[in-house]
């Protein structure tokens, strides 16, 4: 198994990553070199969190061989140093050496230094100086390469700046002291720390609020008055957001019309004028070549444009067209998440514990809804089961908060040893029970991350970042998530050895590193952070527990214009009872699109049936007005959508071919029979008003 494991960790990681990229982005709309960029940001720090575990049962194990090679007869040194002591030692048992098992995901020596090196320098390389170029490279409204690069490169000069400002400034602090030696691996170490220090900042602000909200918000989603109030007040604001996103395109299409008037079409500015055209909506384009066609190409008031205003205008446009794509989106999810709610309030009182959608033409009728989740199962799990499952969940959530909570504070004490997951990890270590250290590790790092991650999935500053499930995500989005990753995964990975222990900076325990940490370095370089903020910082997210669990940020936003879902504000209320009358409007609209749907389809199926041999001159079917005849038989009977009853039909069709002879179809193109109606000898439209 050596480095099997190793492999396929790596293997189904990138899997993970690829699916998270499916769902967020667009991988036939958006440019390969930000694909390719965000998933190898996503997947490297997939990997640190993945990997990790593996490499603390390999740290464990290298240190038991360590310490009974280092002391195979501790009985003799322990009675000449003190015999009180050590009074059982006296023992021969004890002072065997214990048989050190190897785990089974042992990966062997040299492997590990080389992949966390590669791991590590490549996503640093990411997120601090690649995928910020290809920010400002996607949102360029150049239309060149060398153009959206130049443009790159003047916005990335002030990043680029700060960064070599705070670098210098370390250095010659550093360099001020007499005492060190500066060394090409000392730099390396003061870079690793300097990004180590701004990723614990911004991950201790993420983690406070994270460690409360998510066991509240699985707490909270269980009652289901709470959950539907809370969408009426998303669908009360996302209808504001979708007015303001329609009405800022429709000033962006304006100004581009303008443009699209004044450019002839033998001018040097014209490719630009098209390719800003191409990113404009379809009907937008539609109605732009209308009113050209109309004017007659009179365009003798409007002002030339620039090359610079239309990059301006050609970044406002892919702007204003992917918050409109963002918010439409957004909006059609929000109301099936209503509708589904509001069906399950529906659906509680029913006797025969059935669940009712009001809508089933727009559910997915795949084979896991018709055998498995079917409308019992789904009315024993949204009626009965939910609540239960989501209040278990949130109480394990919030046990898992609590025991990170005390562990943060607490973790710089090695004796007594005060943080759980070092008691955790100690007593299995004695145990040697690797499957349940690497899944503590596995199961601690995960949460951690979801805390963190979670988070940075919910920002949302002005609609200048945010991650939209279903391919809509933009590129500077994207981006700026594996940004993010980057930055807080390897403080949170080092952040979790100081809570068990394994990190001698912290901890200042004389036993082995592991491969992780030895690739960060020492960081009693810079004491003042080793010794100062690596500990005492992590000490502020109870505060910002505390912060959380009361509400103080939503109520300082809440104050400042940014509405937030406040259970005791007269302002949510509002907003409560206007997302439910836009809500019910919805519903309206929908139902009537449903029911016209429904009689179109069952026009189609009370009418469709192929083979009818009687016309119209207008190329439709008259039959005789015939009580007794199979056609008026068959129109009397109620419409049923089933095999059975479209055999009978055509049954029913055979007979009515036979009523006419051959003779009597050629004998005359306009043969006039008694009922008054003619039959024409046109060619057959079957499937149109067939039957009637």
């Amino acid at each position: 198994m050596s480095g099997a494991v190793l492999a396929i960790v790596v293997i189904l990681v990138f899997f993970l990553a690829l699916y998270l990229l499916q769902r967020y982005g667009d991988f036939i709309k958006q440019q390969r070199m930000v694909l390719v960029g965000t998933l190898l940001s996503w997947y490297l720090c997939f990997l640190i969190v993945f990997v990790l575990p593996l490499d603390v049962s390999t740290t464990i194990y290298k240190q038991c061989k360590i310490d009974n090679g280092e002391h195979p007869a501790p009985v003799t040194r322990a009675s000449h140093t003190n015999q009180t002591e050590y009074n059982l030692s006296v023992y021969p048992t004890v002072g065997v050496p214990k048989v050190c098992e190897k785990p089974w995901s042992y990966i062997p020596d040299g492997i590990l230094p080389v992949f966390w090196r590669v791991v590590y320098w490549t996503s640093q390389f990411l997120t601090w100086l690649l995928l910020p170029f290809m920010q400002s490279y996607a949102r360029s409204g150049a239309f060149s390469r060398v153009g959206k690069i130049k443009t790159a490169l003047i916005e990335n000069a002030i990043y680029y700046g700060t960064y070599l400002l705070i670098f210098i400034s370390l250095l010659i602090y550093v360099a001020a002291h007499p005492q060190w030696h500066l060394t090409w691996a000392q730099l390396q170490i003061i870079g690793i720390t300097a990004a180590n220090t701004w990723g614990l900042f911004l991950l201790v602000l993420l983690l406070g609020y994270g460690l409360v909200e998510i066991p509240r918000s699985y707490w909270l989603s269980s009652c289901h008055d709470y959950l539907l109030a809370k969408t009426y007040f998303k669908a009360a604001k996302m209808a504001t957001e979708k007015a303001e996103a329609e009405e800022n395109l429709a000033d962006v299409m304006e100004e581009v019309a303008a443009v699209h008037e004044s450019v002839r079409y033998n001018h040097c500015l014209r490719k630009c004028v098209d390719t800003i055209l191409r990113k404009c909506p379809t009907e937008y384009q539609e109605q732009m070549g209308r009113d050209v066609e109309s004017c007659g190409g009179d365009n003798q008031n409007n002002v030339l444009p620039t090359k610079r205003s239309l990059v301006k205008l050609h970044k406002l446009v892919l702007s204003a067209v992917q918050r409109q794509r963002q918010t439409q989106v957004q909006w059609s999810i929000l109301l099936d998440q209503a509708f589904h709610l509001e069906d399950v309030t529906k659906s509680q009182s029913s006797p025969a514990h059935q669940f009712i959608h009001s809508f089933p033409s727009a559910q997915h009728h795949g084979w896991l809804r018709r055998f498995i989740y079917t409308s019992t199962v789904e009315w024993y799990w949204e009626c009965l089961l939910r609540q239960g499952f989501y209040r278990l969940l949130a109480l394990l959530l919030g046990l898992l908060s609590v025991a990170v909570v005390w562990s943060e504070c607490t973790f710089f004490s090695t004796h007594p040893v005060l943080s759980l997951f070092a008691v955790f990890i100690q007593m299995a270590e004695k145990q040697y029970n690797y499957i349940c250290i690497e899944m503590a590790c596995f199961v601690s790092i995960f949460f951690l991350c979801v805390c963190v991650y979670s988070t940075v999935f919910r920002i949302r500053v002005f609609n200048y970042y945010y991650l939209v499930p279903h391919h809509q995500t933009d590129a500077y989005s994207l981006q700026f998530s594996g940004m993010l990753f980057c930055r807080l995964t390897p403080p949170l990975c080092l952040n979790f050895l100081g809570l068990i222990h394994m990190d001698s900076a912290i901890s200042h325990q004389d036993r082995i590193q592991t491969s992780y940490t030895s690739i960060m370095g020492s960081m009693r370089l810079l004491s003042f952070i080793s010794d100062g903020f690596y500990i005492y910082y992590p000490m502020l997210v109870l505060l910002l527990c505390f912060a959380t669990y009361y509400n103080l940020g939503s109520r300082c936003l809440n104050l400042l214009g940014f509405h937030q879902y406040i259970t005791d504000d007269d302002l949510t209320s509002d907003l409560v009872d206007e997302g439910r009358e836009l809500i019910r409007r919805e519903r309206r609209k929908r139902q009537r699109t449903e029911d016209g749907a429904n009689r179109r389809w069952g026009g189609r199926e009370q009418y469709g049936v192929q083979g009818a041999v009687g016309r119209t001159r207008n190329g439709y079917s008259e039959l005789k007005d015939n009580d007794n005849s199979p056609s008026s038989e068959s129109s009397k009977q109620a419409v049923q959508f089933s095999w059975k009853d479209k055999e009978k039909r055509e049954q029913k069709t055979r007979l009515l071919q036979h009523n006419y002879s051959d003779d009597d179809l050629t004998s005359s193109p306009t043969k006039r029979y008694t009922g008054g109606h003619y039959l024409s000898l046109s060619p057959s439209r079957t499937g149109i008003f067939d039957d009637v």
